[in-house]
Formats: C-alpha cells, sequence, structure tokens
C-alpha cells in the first residue's frame, strides 16, 4: 500500500513539475487565496484585479504567500527594518521584512518607487527569492525558473506587465513549488500548513502536494562546535540559529524525511555564558530536544573535566563516539565512549566510527584529559574498517562507513579544494565513504578521494545535510550546507526549546550582571567613525601583546561591537561588547604584510575600522583603500622592516580571512584556542579599575581629515 502511495506522489510530483503546467483559472486563484487569507477580500473589486499591479502590492502579495499578514508586517521591529523614505505608512512593514528577507534591494537603499507598474519579471524575481533562490539568479533566470517549477505557462513572455489577477494564479501555483533552503522536500504550501497559516483541512481541499522523501535515500543532519550558542543572532549577519530553531528545523525537517537522523562533531558545550555557567545544561536539553543520536568527542568536551562527558551523554539521550581514546591504566577503550554505531534507515545499513582529535592533550588543559591517550585517527580508523567490512560487528556488514569526527578540514573558498587533517583520513583510510569534519569552523563540503568529506562551520551558523542514496545498486553520498543566515527566516522555533530558554535567561540575567570592575572614564568605540582607532580597541590589543609577550596586536573593528561606559563593568557587558567567542592566534608576520593588515583597517569601505598597538602610523586619506600609509613605526619610532618577522597575535576570525584580512604568509602559528572573552574578564578582576589611554598620533591622517559616516554603515 506504502510503495502504490509513493508510485501515485511521484506521478503526481511529475504533473506538476512539467514546465507550463498552470495550477488553476485566474478566476479561481483569487477566490482560493482570499479563502486561504493570502489575498484581502476588501478592495480587491474587479477593477483592481484587472488592473496592472504596482511595486507596493505586489511584494505585498509575495509577503502574504509566504505567511506575513498585515498584522505581522506592522509590528515594530519590522517596521524598523524600513530604510525606504518614499513608501506609504502601510507598506513600512512589508519594505523592511523584503529587504531583511532579501526579496528586494530595491532601486536604492532609501527609493522604493512604490507606484511604478510591475511586470511579471519583477513579480517572478520576488517571488522566486521567496521560495529562497539565490537572488542574483532569481532575476537573471526569472523564465527558465518560473517555467521549469510550474509559476506560469510555458509560452509566457515574462517582459510584459502583470495584473493582480494574474499575478494571484501565480501565487496559487506557487503552493506547489519546492522551497530552495529550509526542509528538503518541502513545497511552499507544507511550508504554511506547518506554520499554521493554512489548515491541512484547506491545504487537501484545495489539492496542495506534497512531496515525501524518496525511498532508498538516508539525510544525515550535522552540526559542529556549537559552543553554546544557544541565543538567536538578530543583528549584524544574523548567522547563528540558536537552540530554539535549531530545534526546530532539525525536527520539522525529521518530521518531513522520517529517513533522517542528527549527529554532532563535538565541541557542543563550552563558549557563552549561558552554557558555561550552568556547564552545558541547556545545550544537554537542546541535544535531546531534537533526538540527537550520537556526537563525536570535541576537545572543548575535556574543558571541565572527562568526567562530564558520559553524564552529558546519558542526561541528553544520545552516544559519544570515539574509537581512538584510550584509558591508559585500564587498558582499554575508554569507558564512556563507543568506537563505533549502526544507523539502518530507508533500506540503508550506516555504520560511523568516531575519531577525537589526537591532539586533544595540547587543545584543552592537559590535566583534563591525563589518564587517556589519543590513538593515531588513521590507524585507528583502518582497523575498525577492516573489523566492519568483514562483518564481525553483531549488527552485521555495513553497506556505508562514516567516520563521525573532530578532525578539522578546509576549503578553499575559489578552488573547492579541500585540505587538511580529514583529507589524510581520505586518502589514506580504504574503505571509508564519508568523514564528518569538525573542530578547524570551517563550512567544508566535498570529496576528496571519491569521499565525501562536509564540515558545517561552527556556533549553529549552519547545518549540514549529507546524502546516502542507493542508485543502480551502489550507495552514492553527497552533502549540502544550510547558511543559517539563509535559512532563519523559515524556521519555527521549537516551543518546549524556547521555554527552556527563556526560563533560562531569567534564572542568569543576576548573573550576568555581576560586576567584574569598573572604568574610570568611557573606553569609546563609535564604529562609524573612520579613520582612526578606538580606546576599547587599543586597550583590547595592548592587554592581548602582553599576555604573548607580542610586539603587536590587531583586533577587527567589528570583533567589538559597542563602547565601554563610564562606570561598573558587568559580565553582560562583556558579552555584548565581544559577543564572539573568538580565541587568540599568535604568529610571526613579515613586516610587508603586517602593514598590509593595518592599511586594510583603515577607512576600510566594506567594513569597521581595526584597532592595533605597538605601532606608530601615518596615511593619506586621498590616497586609495590598502594604499594610504605614508609612514609605519614601532612605538619606539623604529621603522618597521618590510623583510623582518614580528610576533603579533591576533584573533581567529580574522587569521580566517574574516573582513577579508590576509595573514597567508604567517608562520610559527599557534592557534591558542584561549577565549579572548574570558581572558579580558580575568585582566579586569585583577586590576579592578580599568582607564583608557589617549590614541592621539598613534594612528594619523597627514591631511588632518575627519571622517564620519552614518551609523547604518
Amino acid at each position: 500500500m506504502r510503495r502504490k502511495y509513493i508510485a501515485m506522489m511521484m506521478a503526481l510530483i511529475m504533473i506538476f513539475s512539467v514546465p507550463g503546467f498552470v495550477f488553476a483559472a485566474d478566476k479561481d486563484a483569487v477566490k482560493d487565496l482570499q479563502e486561504l487569507n493570502l489575498l484581502d477580500k476588501e478592495g480587491n473589486t474587479e477593477e483592481k484585479l484587472n488592473a496592472e499591479l504596482s511595486r507596493a502590492e505586489g511584494l505585498t502579495m509575495v509577503l502574504k504567500a509566504i505567511g506575513y499578514s498585515q498584522a505581522e508586517a506592522s509590528k515594530e521591529e519590522n517596521v524598523k527594518l524600513n530604510t525606504f523614505t518614499d513608501v506609504p505608512e502601510w507598506f513600512k512593514g512589508y519594505a523592511g521584512l523584503a529587504k531583511d528577507l532579501k526579496i528586494t534591494t530595491g532601486k536604492t537603499d532609501e527609493v522604493f518607487d512604490p507606484e511604478a507598474k510591475l511586470s511579471k519579471h519583477d513579480f517572478l524575481t520576488f517571488l522566486l527569492r521567496a521560495l529562497k533562490h539565490n537572488s542574483k539568479k532569481a532575476w537573471e533566470n526569472a523564465d527558465a525558473l518560473a517555467k521549469e517549477f510550474g509559476l506560469v505557462a510555458a509560452d509566457t513572455d515574462i517582459e510584459t506587465p502583470i495584473t493582480k489577477r494574474e499575478a494571484a494564479a501565480v501565487v496559487l501555483n506557487a503552493l506547489n513549488a519546492p522551497m530552495q533552503a529550509g526542509v528538503a522536500n518541502q513545497t511552499l504550501g507544507q511550508f504554511l500548513v506547518y506554520r499554521e497559516v493554512i489548515s491541512k483541512e484547506k491545504a487537501k481541499e484545495l489539492g496542495l502536494k506534497e512531496l515525501a522523501q524518496p525511498e532508498n535515500k538516508v539525510d544525515i543532519l550535522y552540526f559542529n562546535d556549537f559552543h553554546g550558542n544557544l541565543r538567536e543572532e538578530v543583528t549584524d549577519k544574523k548567522r547563528n540559529i540558536g537552540m530554539s530553531k535549531l530545534v526546530g528545523f532539525v525536527n520539522e525537517y525529521v518530521a518531513q524525511n522520517p529517513n533522517s537522523f542528527v549527529l554532532s562533531g563535538g565541541d557542543n558545550y563550552q563558549g557563552t555564558a549561558e552554557s558555561n555557567l550552568t556547564y552545558g545544561k541547556p545545550v544537554t536539553a537542546m541535544m535531546k530536544g531534537m533526538n540527537v543520536l550520537a556526537s563525536a568527542v570535541g576537545n572543548h568536551e575535556f574543558d571541565w573535566g572527562w568526567e562530564r562527558i558520559g553524564k552529558w551523554a546519558e542526561d541528553g539521550n544520545f552516544t559519544y563516539l570515539a574509537a581512538n581514546i584510550w584509558d591508559v591504566k585500564a587498558d582499554k577503550l575508554a569507558s564512556w565512549v563507543k568506537p563505533y554505531m549502526f544507523v539502518e534507515k530507508g533500506g540503508i545499513k550506516i555504520a560511523l566510527i568516531g575519531l577525537a582529535h589526537p591532539d586533544t592533550p595540547t587543545l584543552t588543559n592537559r590535566s583534563t584529559t591525563e589518564g587517556y591517550k589519543f590513538l593515531d585517527p588513521i590507524k585507528t580508523a583502518q582497523e575498525w574498517v577492516d573489523y566492519l567490512q568483514a562483518g564481525k560487528a553483531k549488527e552485521g556488514k555495513p553497506d556505508v562507513i562514516i567516520a563521525l569526527t573532530h578532525i578539522d578540514s578546509d576549503q578553499d573558498k575559489k578552488t573547492n579544494e579541500i585540505s587538511g587533517p580529514a583529507t589524510e583520513l581520505a586518502n589514506k583510510v580504504k574503505g571509508l565513504d564519508g568523514i564528518l569534519s569538525a573542530h578547524s569552523h570551517r563550512p567544508v563540503s566535498g570529496k576528496v578521494n571519491g569521499v565525501e568529506i562536509m564540515q558545517a562551520y561552527y556556533a549553529g551558523r549552519t547545518v549540514g545535510i549529507m546524502t546516502v542514496e542507493k542508485k543502480d545498486g551502489k550507495f552514492v553520498l553527497s552533502s549540502k550546507l544550510n547558511q543559517g543566515s539563509d535559512i532563519k527566516d523559515v524556521i519555527l522555533k521549537d516551543n518546549e526549546t524556547e521555554k527552556f530558554y527563556s526560563a533560562l535567561d531569567k534564572e542568569l540575567k543576576p548573573i550576568l550582571g555581576e560586576v567584574i570592575g569598573k572604568a574610570t572614564e568611557e573606553f569609546t568605540h563609535d564604529r562609524s567613525v573612520k579613520g582612526n582607532i578606538t580606546t576599547l580597541g587599543q586597550w583590547v590589543c595592548e592587554v592581548s601583546a602582553a599576555k604573548y609577550d607580542a610586539q603587536i596586536s590587531i583586533q577587527n573593528g567589528g570583533g567589538l561591537r559597542r563602547t565601554l561606559e563610564k562606570g561598573d563593568i558587568t559580565m553582560g557587558d562583556m558579552y555584548e561588547i565581544m559577543p564572539f567567542d573568538n580565541y587568540f592566534v599568535v604568529m610571526d608576520l613579515p613586516g610587508e604584510d603586517l602593514k598590509k593588515a593595518i592599511d586594510h583597517g583603515i577607512i576600510n569601505p566594506k567594513i569597521t575600522d581595526g584597532s592595533f598597538s605597538g605601532l606608530l602610523v601615518e596615511y593619506d586619506s586621498t590616497k586609495e583603500f590598502e594604499n594610504r600609509i605614508t609612514k609605519i613605526t614601532l612605538s619606539d619610532g623604529t621603522p618597521l622592516d618590510m623583510k623582518k618577522t614580528y610576533r603579533v597575535v591576533i584573533n581567529d576570525f580574522i587569521f580566517n580571512n574574516g573582513d577579508e584580512y590576509d595573514f597567508k604568509n604567517a608562520t610559527n602559528v599557534n592557534e591558542t584556542y584561549i577565549p579572548i572573552r574570558d581572558f579580558l574578564v580575568e585582566v579586569i578582576k585583577e586590576q579592578k579599575e580599568i582607564t583608557p589611554k589617549s590614541i592621539d598620533g598613534i594612528l594619523k591622517d597627514i591631511n588632518k581629515t575627519s571622517l564620519v559616516l552614518d551609523p547604518a554603515a
């Protein structure tokens, strides 16, 4: 019966995906959308329906089609998103949402031109972007995409005007079109049903189709290096999903795709005040809430002692996998891990082999790993692959073997070439089909030596999906990275997880309110001011350099988010000032590269200017970006030697090309994994009072121009 149902659904999918298919007649579309509350009944007269659509009306129809009512759009937080000065009051919230969701950029940042008429091309672009198609491709390939997904008929000329009635037909067709981001195998109609915008009964009545996960296919949902990032990032680039939406996304995905399961790459707990202060209690609740099956053991799992690791697994109802953590005294595998696990779904038997990073003892406090030895992951992996392929496991012989690791990888953004220790596993271990990588906080997806490798960035900024599919008797692996900034607006928070987080937030407010010291004067960090360093940036750089006996320290301006006010300093202040869990990176850097790095942070047109210590710099603001420095010396006036190397301390964000900084020529690099924020808190507690130093003369514009940008820049 199930096979018959699936065959019928696949036939329907083929029918609906034929180019040129139109779901309903125009007249029916208006009525149906009104019954679904996706189109207003009031005011939509025959004359209005047959009139050409304005830009404001068209964009509003698209936003309503993805579930944003007038009431939702009118909320203050959405109205505040609007930057257009020429839009009517009723449209401001919709305009703000559309810009925030990257459905439109307007004619300019301030001009939308709401009364201008839309072409079908314009309307389809808005709608394709709402379906989460790539913003650029939605415009350039609007004709082909709209016809491929059945939004318009094959003979439609999209360069002609569009009426409201015609737009309604396109929207109704879109309810059967698949969303391009978020949950796989989900149509716009399913998306709206799940969010209770459309009732299941109404969807069934209208014959809206449901996409089902194909048989012989398994999806592995994967995240790594979560580092306790429980809070959703609602400012800046909006990358962190947060625990409530991460659980919501995973549970919705598994509900739509039952042949799926969830894994973690380790480093789950340490990194934020909410998690650190509770020894990971909320992360455990999150792991349990989305039914994580297994996790690799990260180096930071040891930060509070190995004794907690087994308890986390027990309370979170998941298993830690690591075949290479050896209990020296007992002369056997650590008792709180398992070497492998079998998962069977969709008729596919998958074996997972766990591998911890071999350098774990040096990547955390050595005392926390005392008594344990970390075996060679390549040798260990081969031994277990051979064991499993020989059918010696009680579960039988697997179809596919995947290494669940906390071993690093990297991927070149231009060439897509994958590098790092994880590639050694791919090249040297015979019989591996896939590798789930972690530790290096990189987005990685692709093949090395025929082995699929995936790493899902970090901090809940990406959810990776590794797919195992049986094709023509063979098992094929592929992977896809879902970036948080692309999918957050199509994720519904999990209610129970949100309740848990809200209660925790209330509980921790007194703790985050702890006074750790005092600022005798304001430490400035006005990110809109260009062409100078800030007193807060200079202080951070100076104490950082002193910690590592470095000559120079560099801090990107965006790594610090606001001014430190005069008066008491709280833990909450420190998390607001430095919300990112960056760590120190120490290196030797040639003078030539050091000069380039400093120049990159002066009147940068894309980002907040950087700060530094240990140098005196003069620049010409009339020159081109990255060619402005006219003189650079050490603090004592000694000219910077372009061929000599200098000891420099920075953070891991800019070391990894964040804000487009370039440190590729660095040598003797030490990625310390010591959180910068924690160190700054220690300094303040020790000194009790901190006082800003003068920044006069450290960075000087020889033209003495003062450049101030609008704060929105």
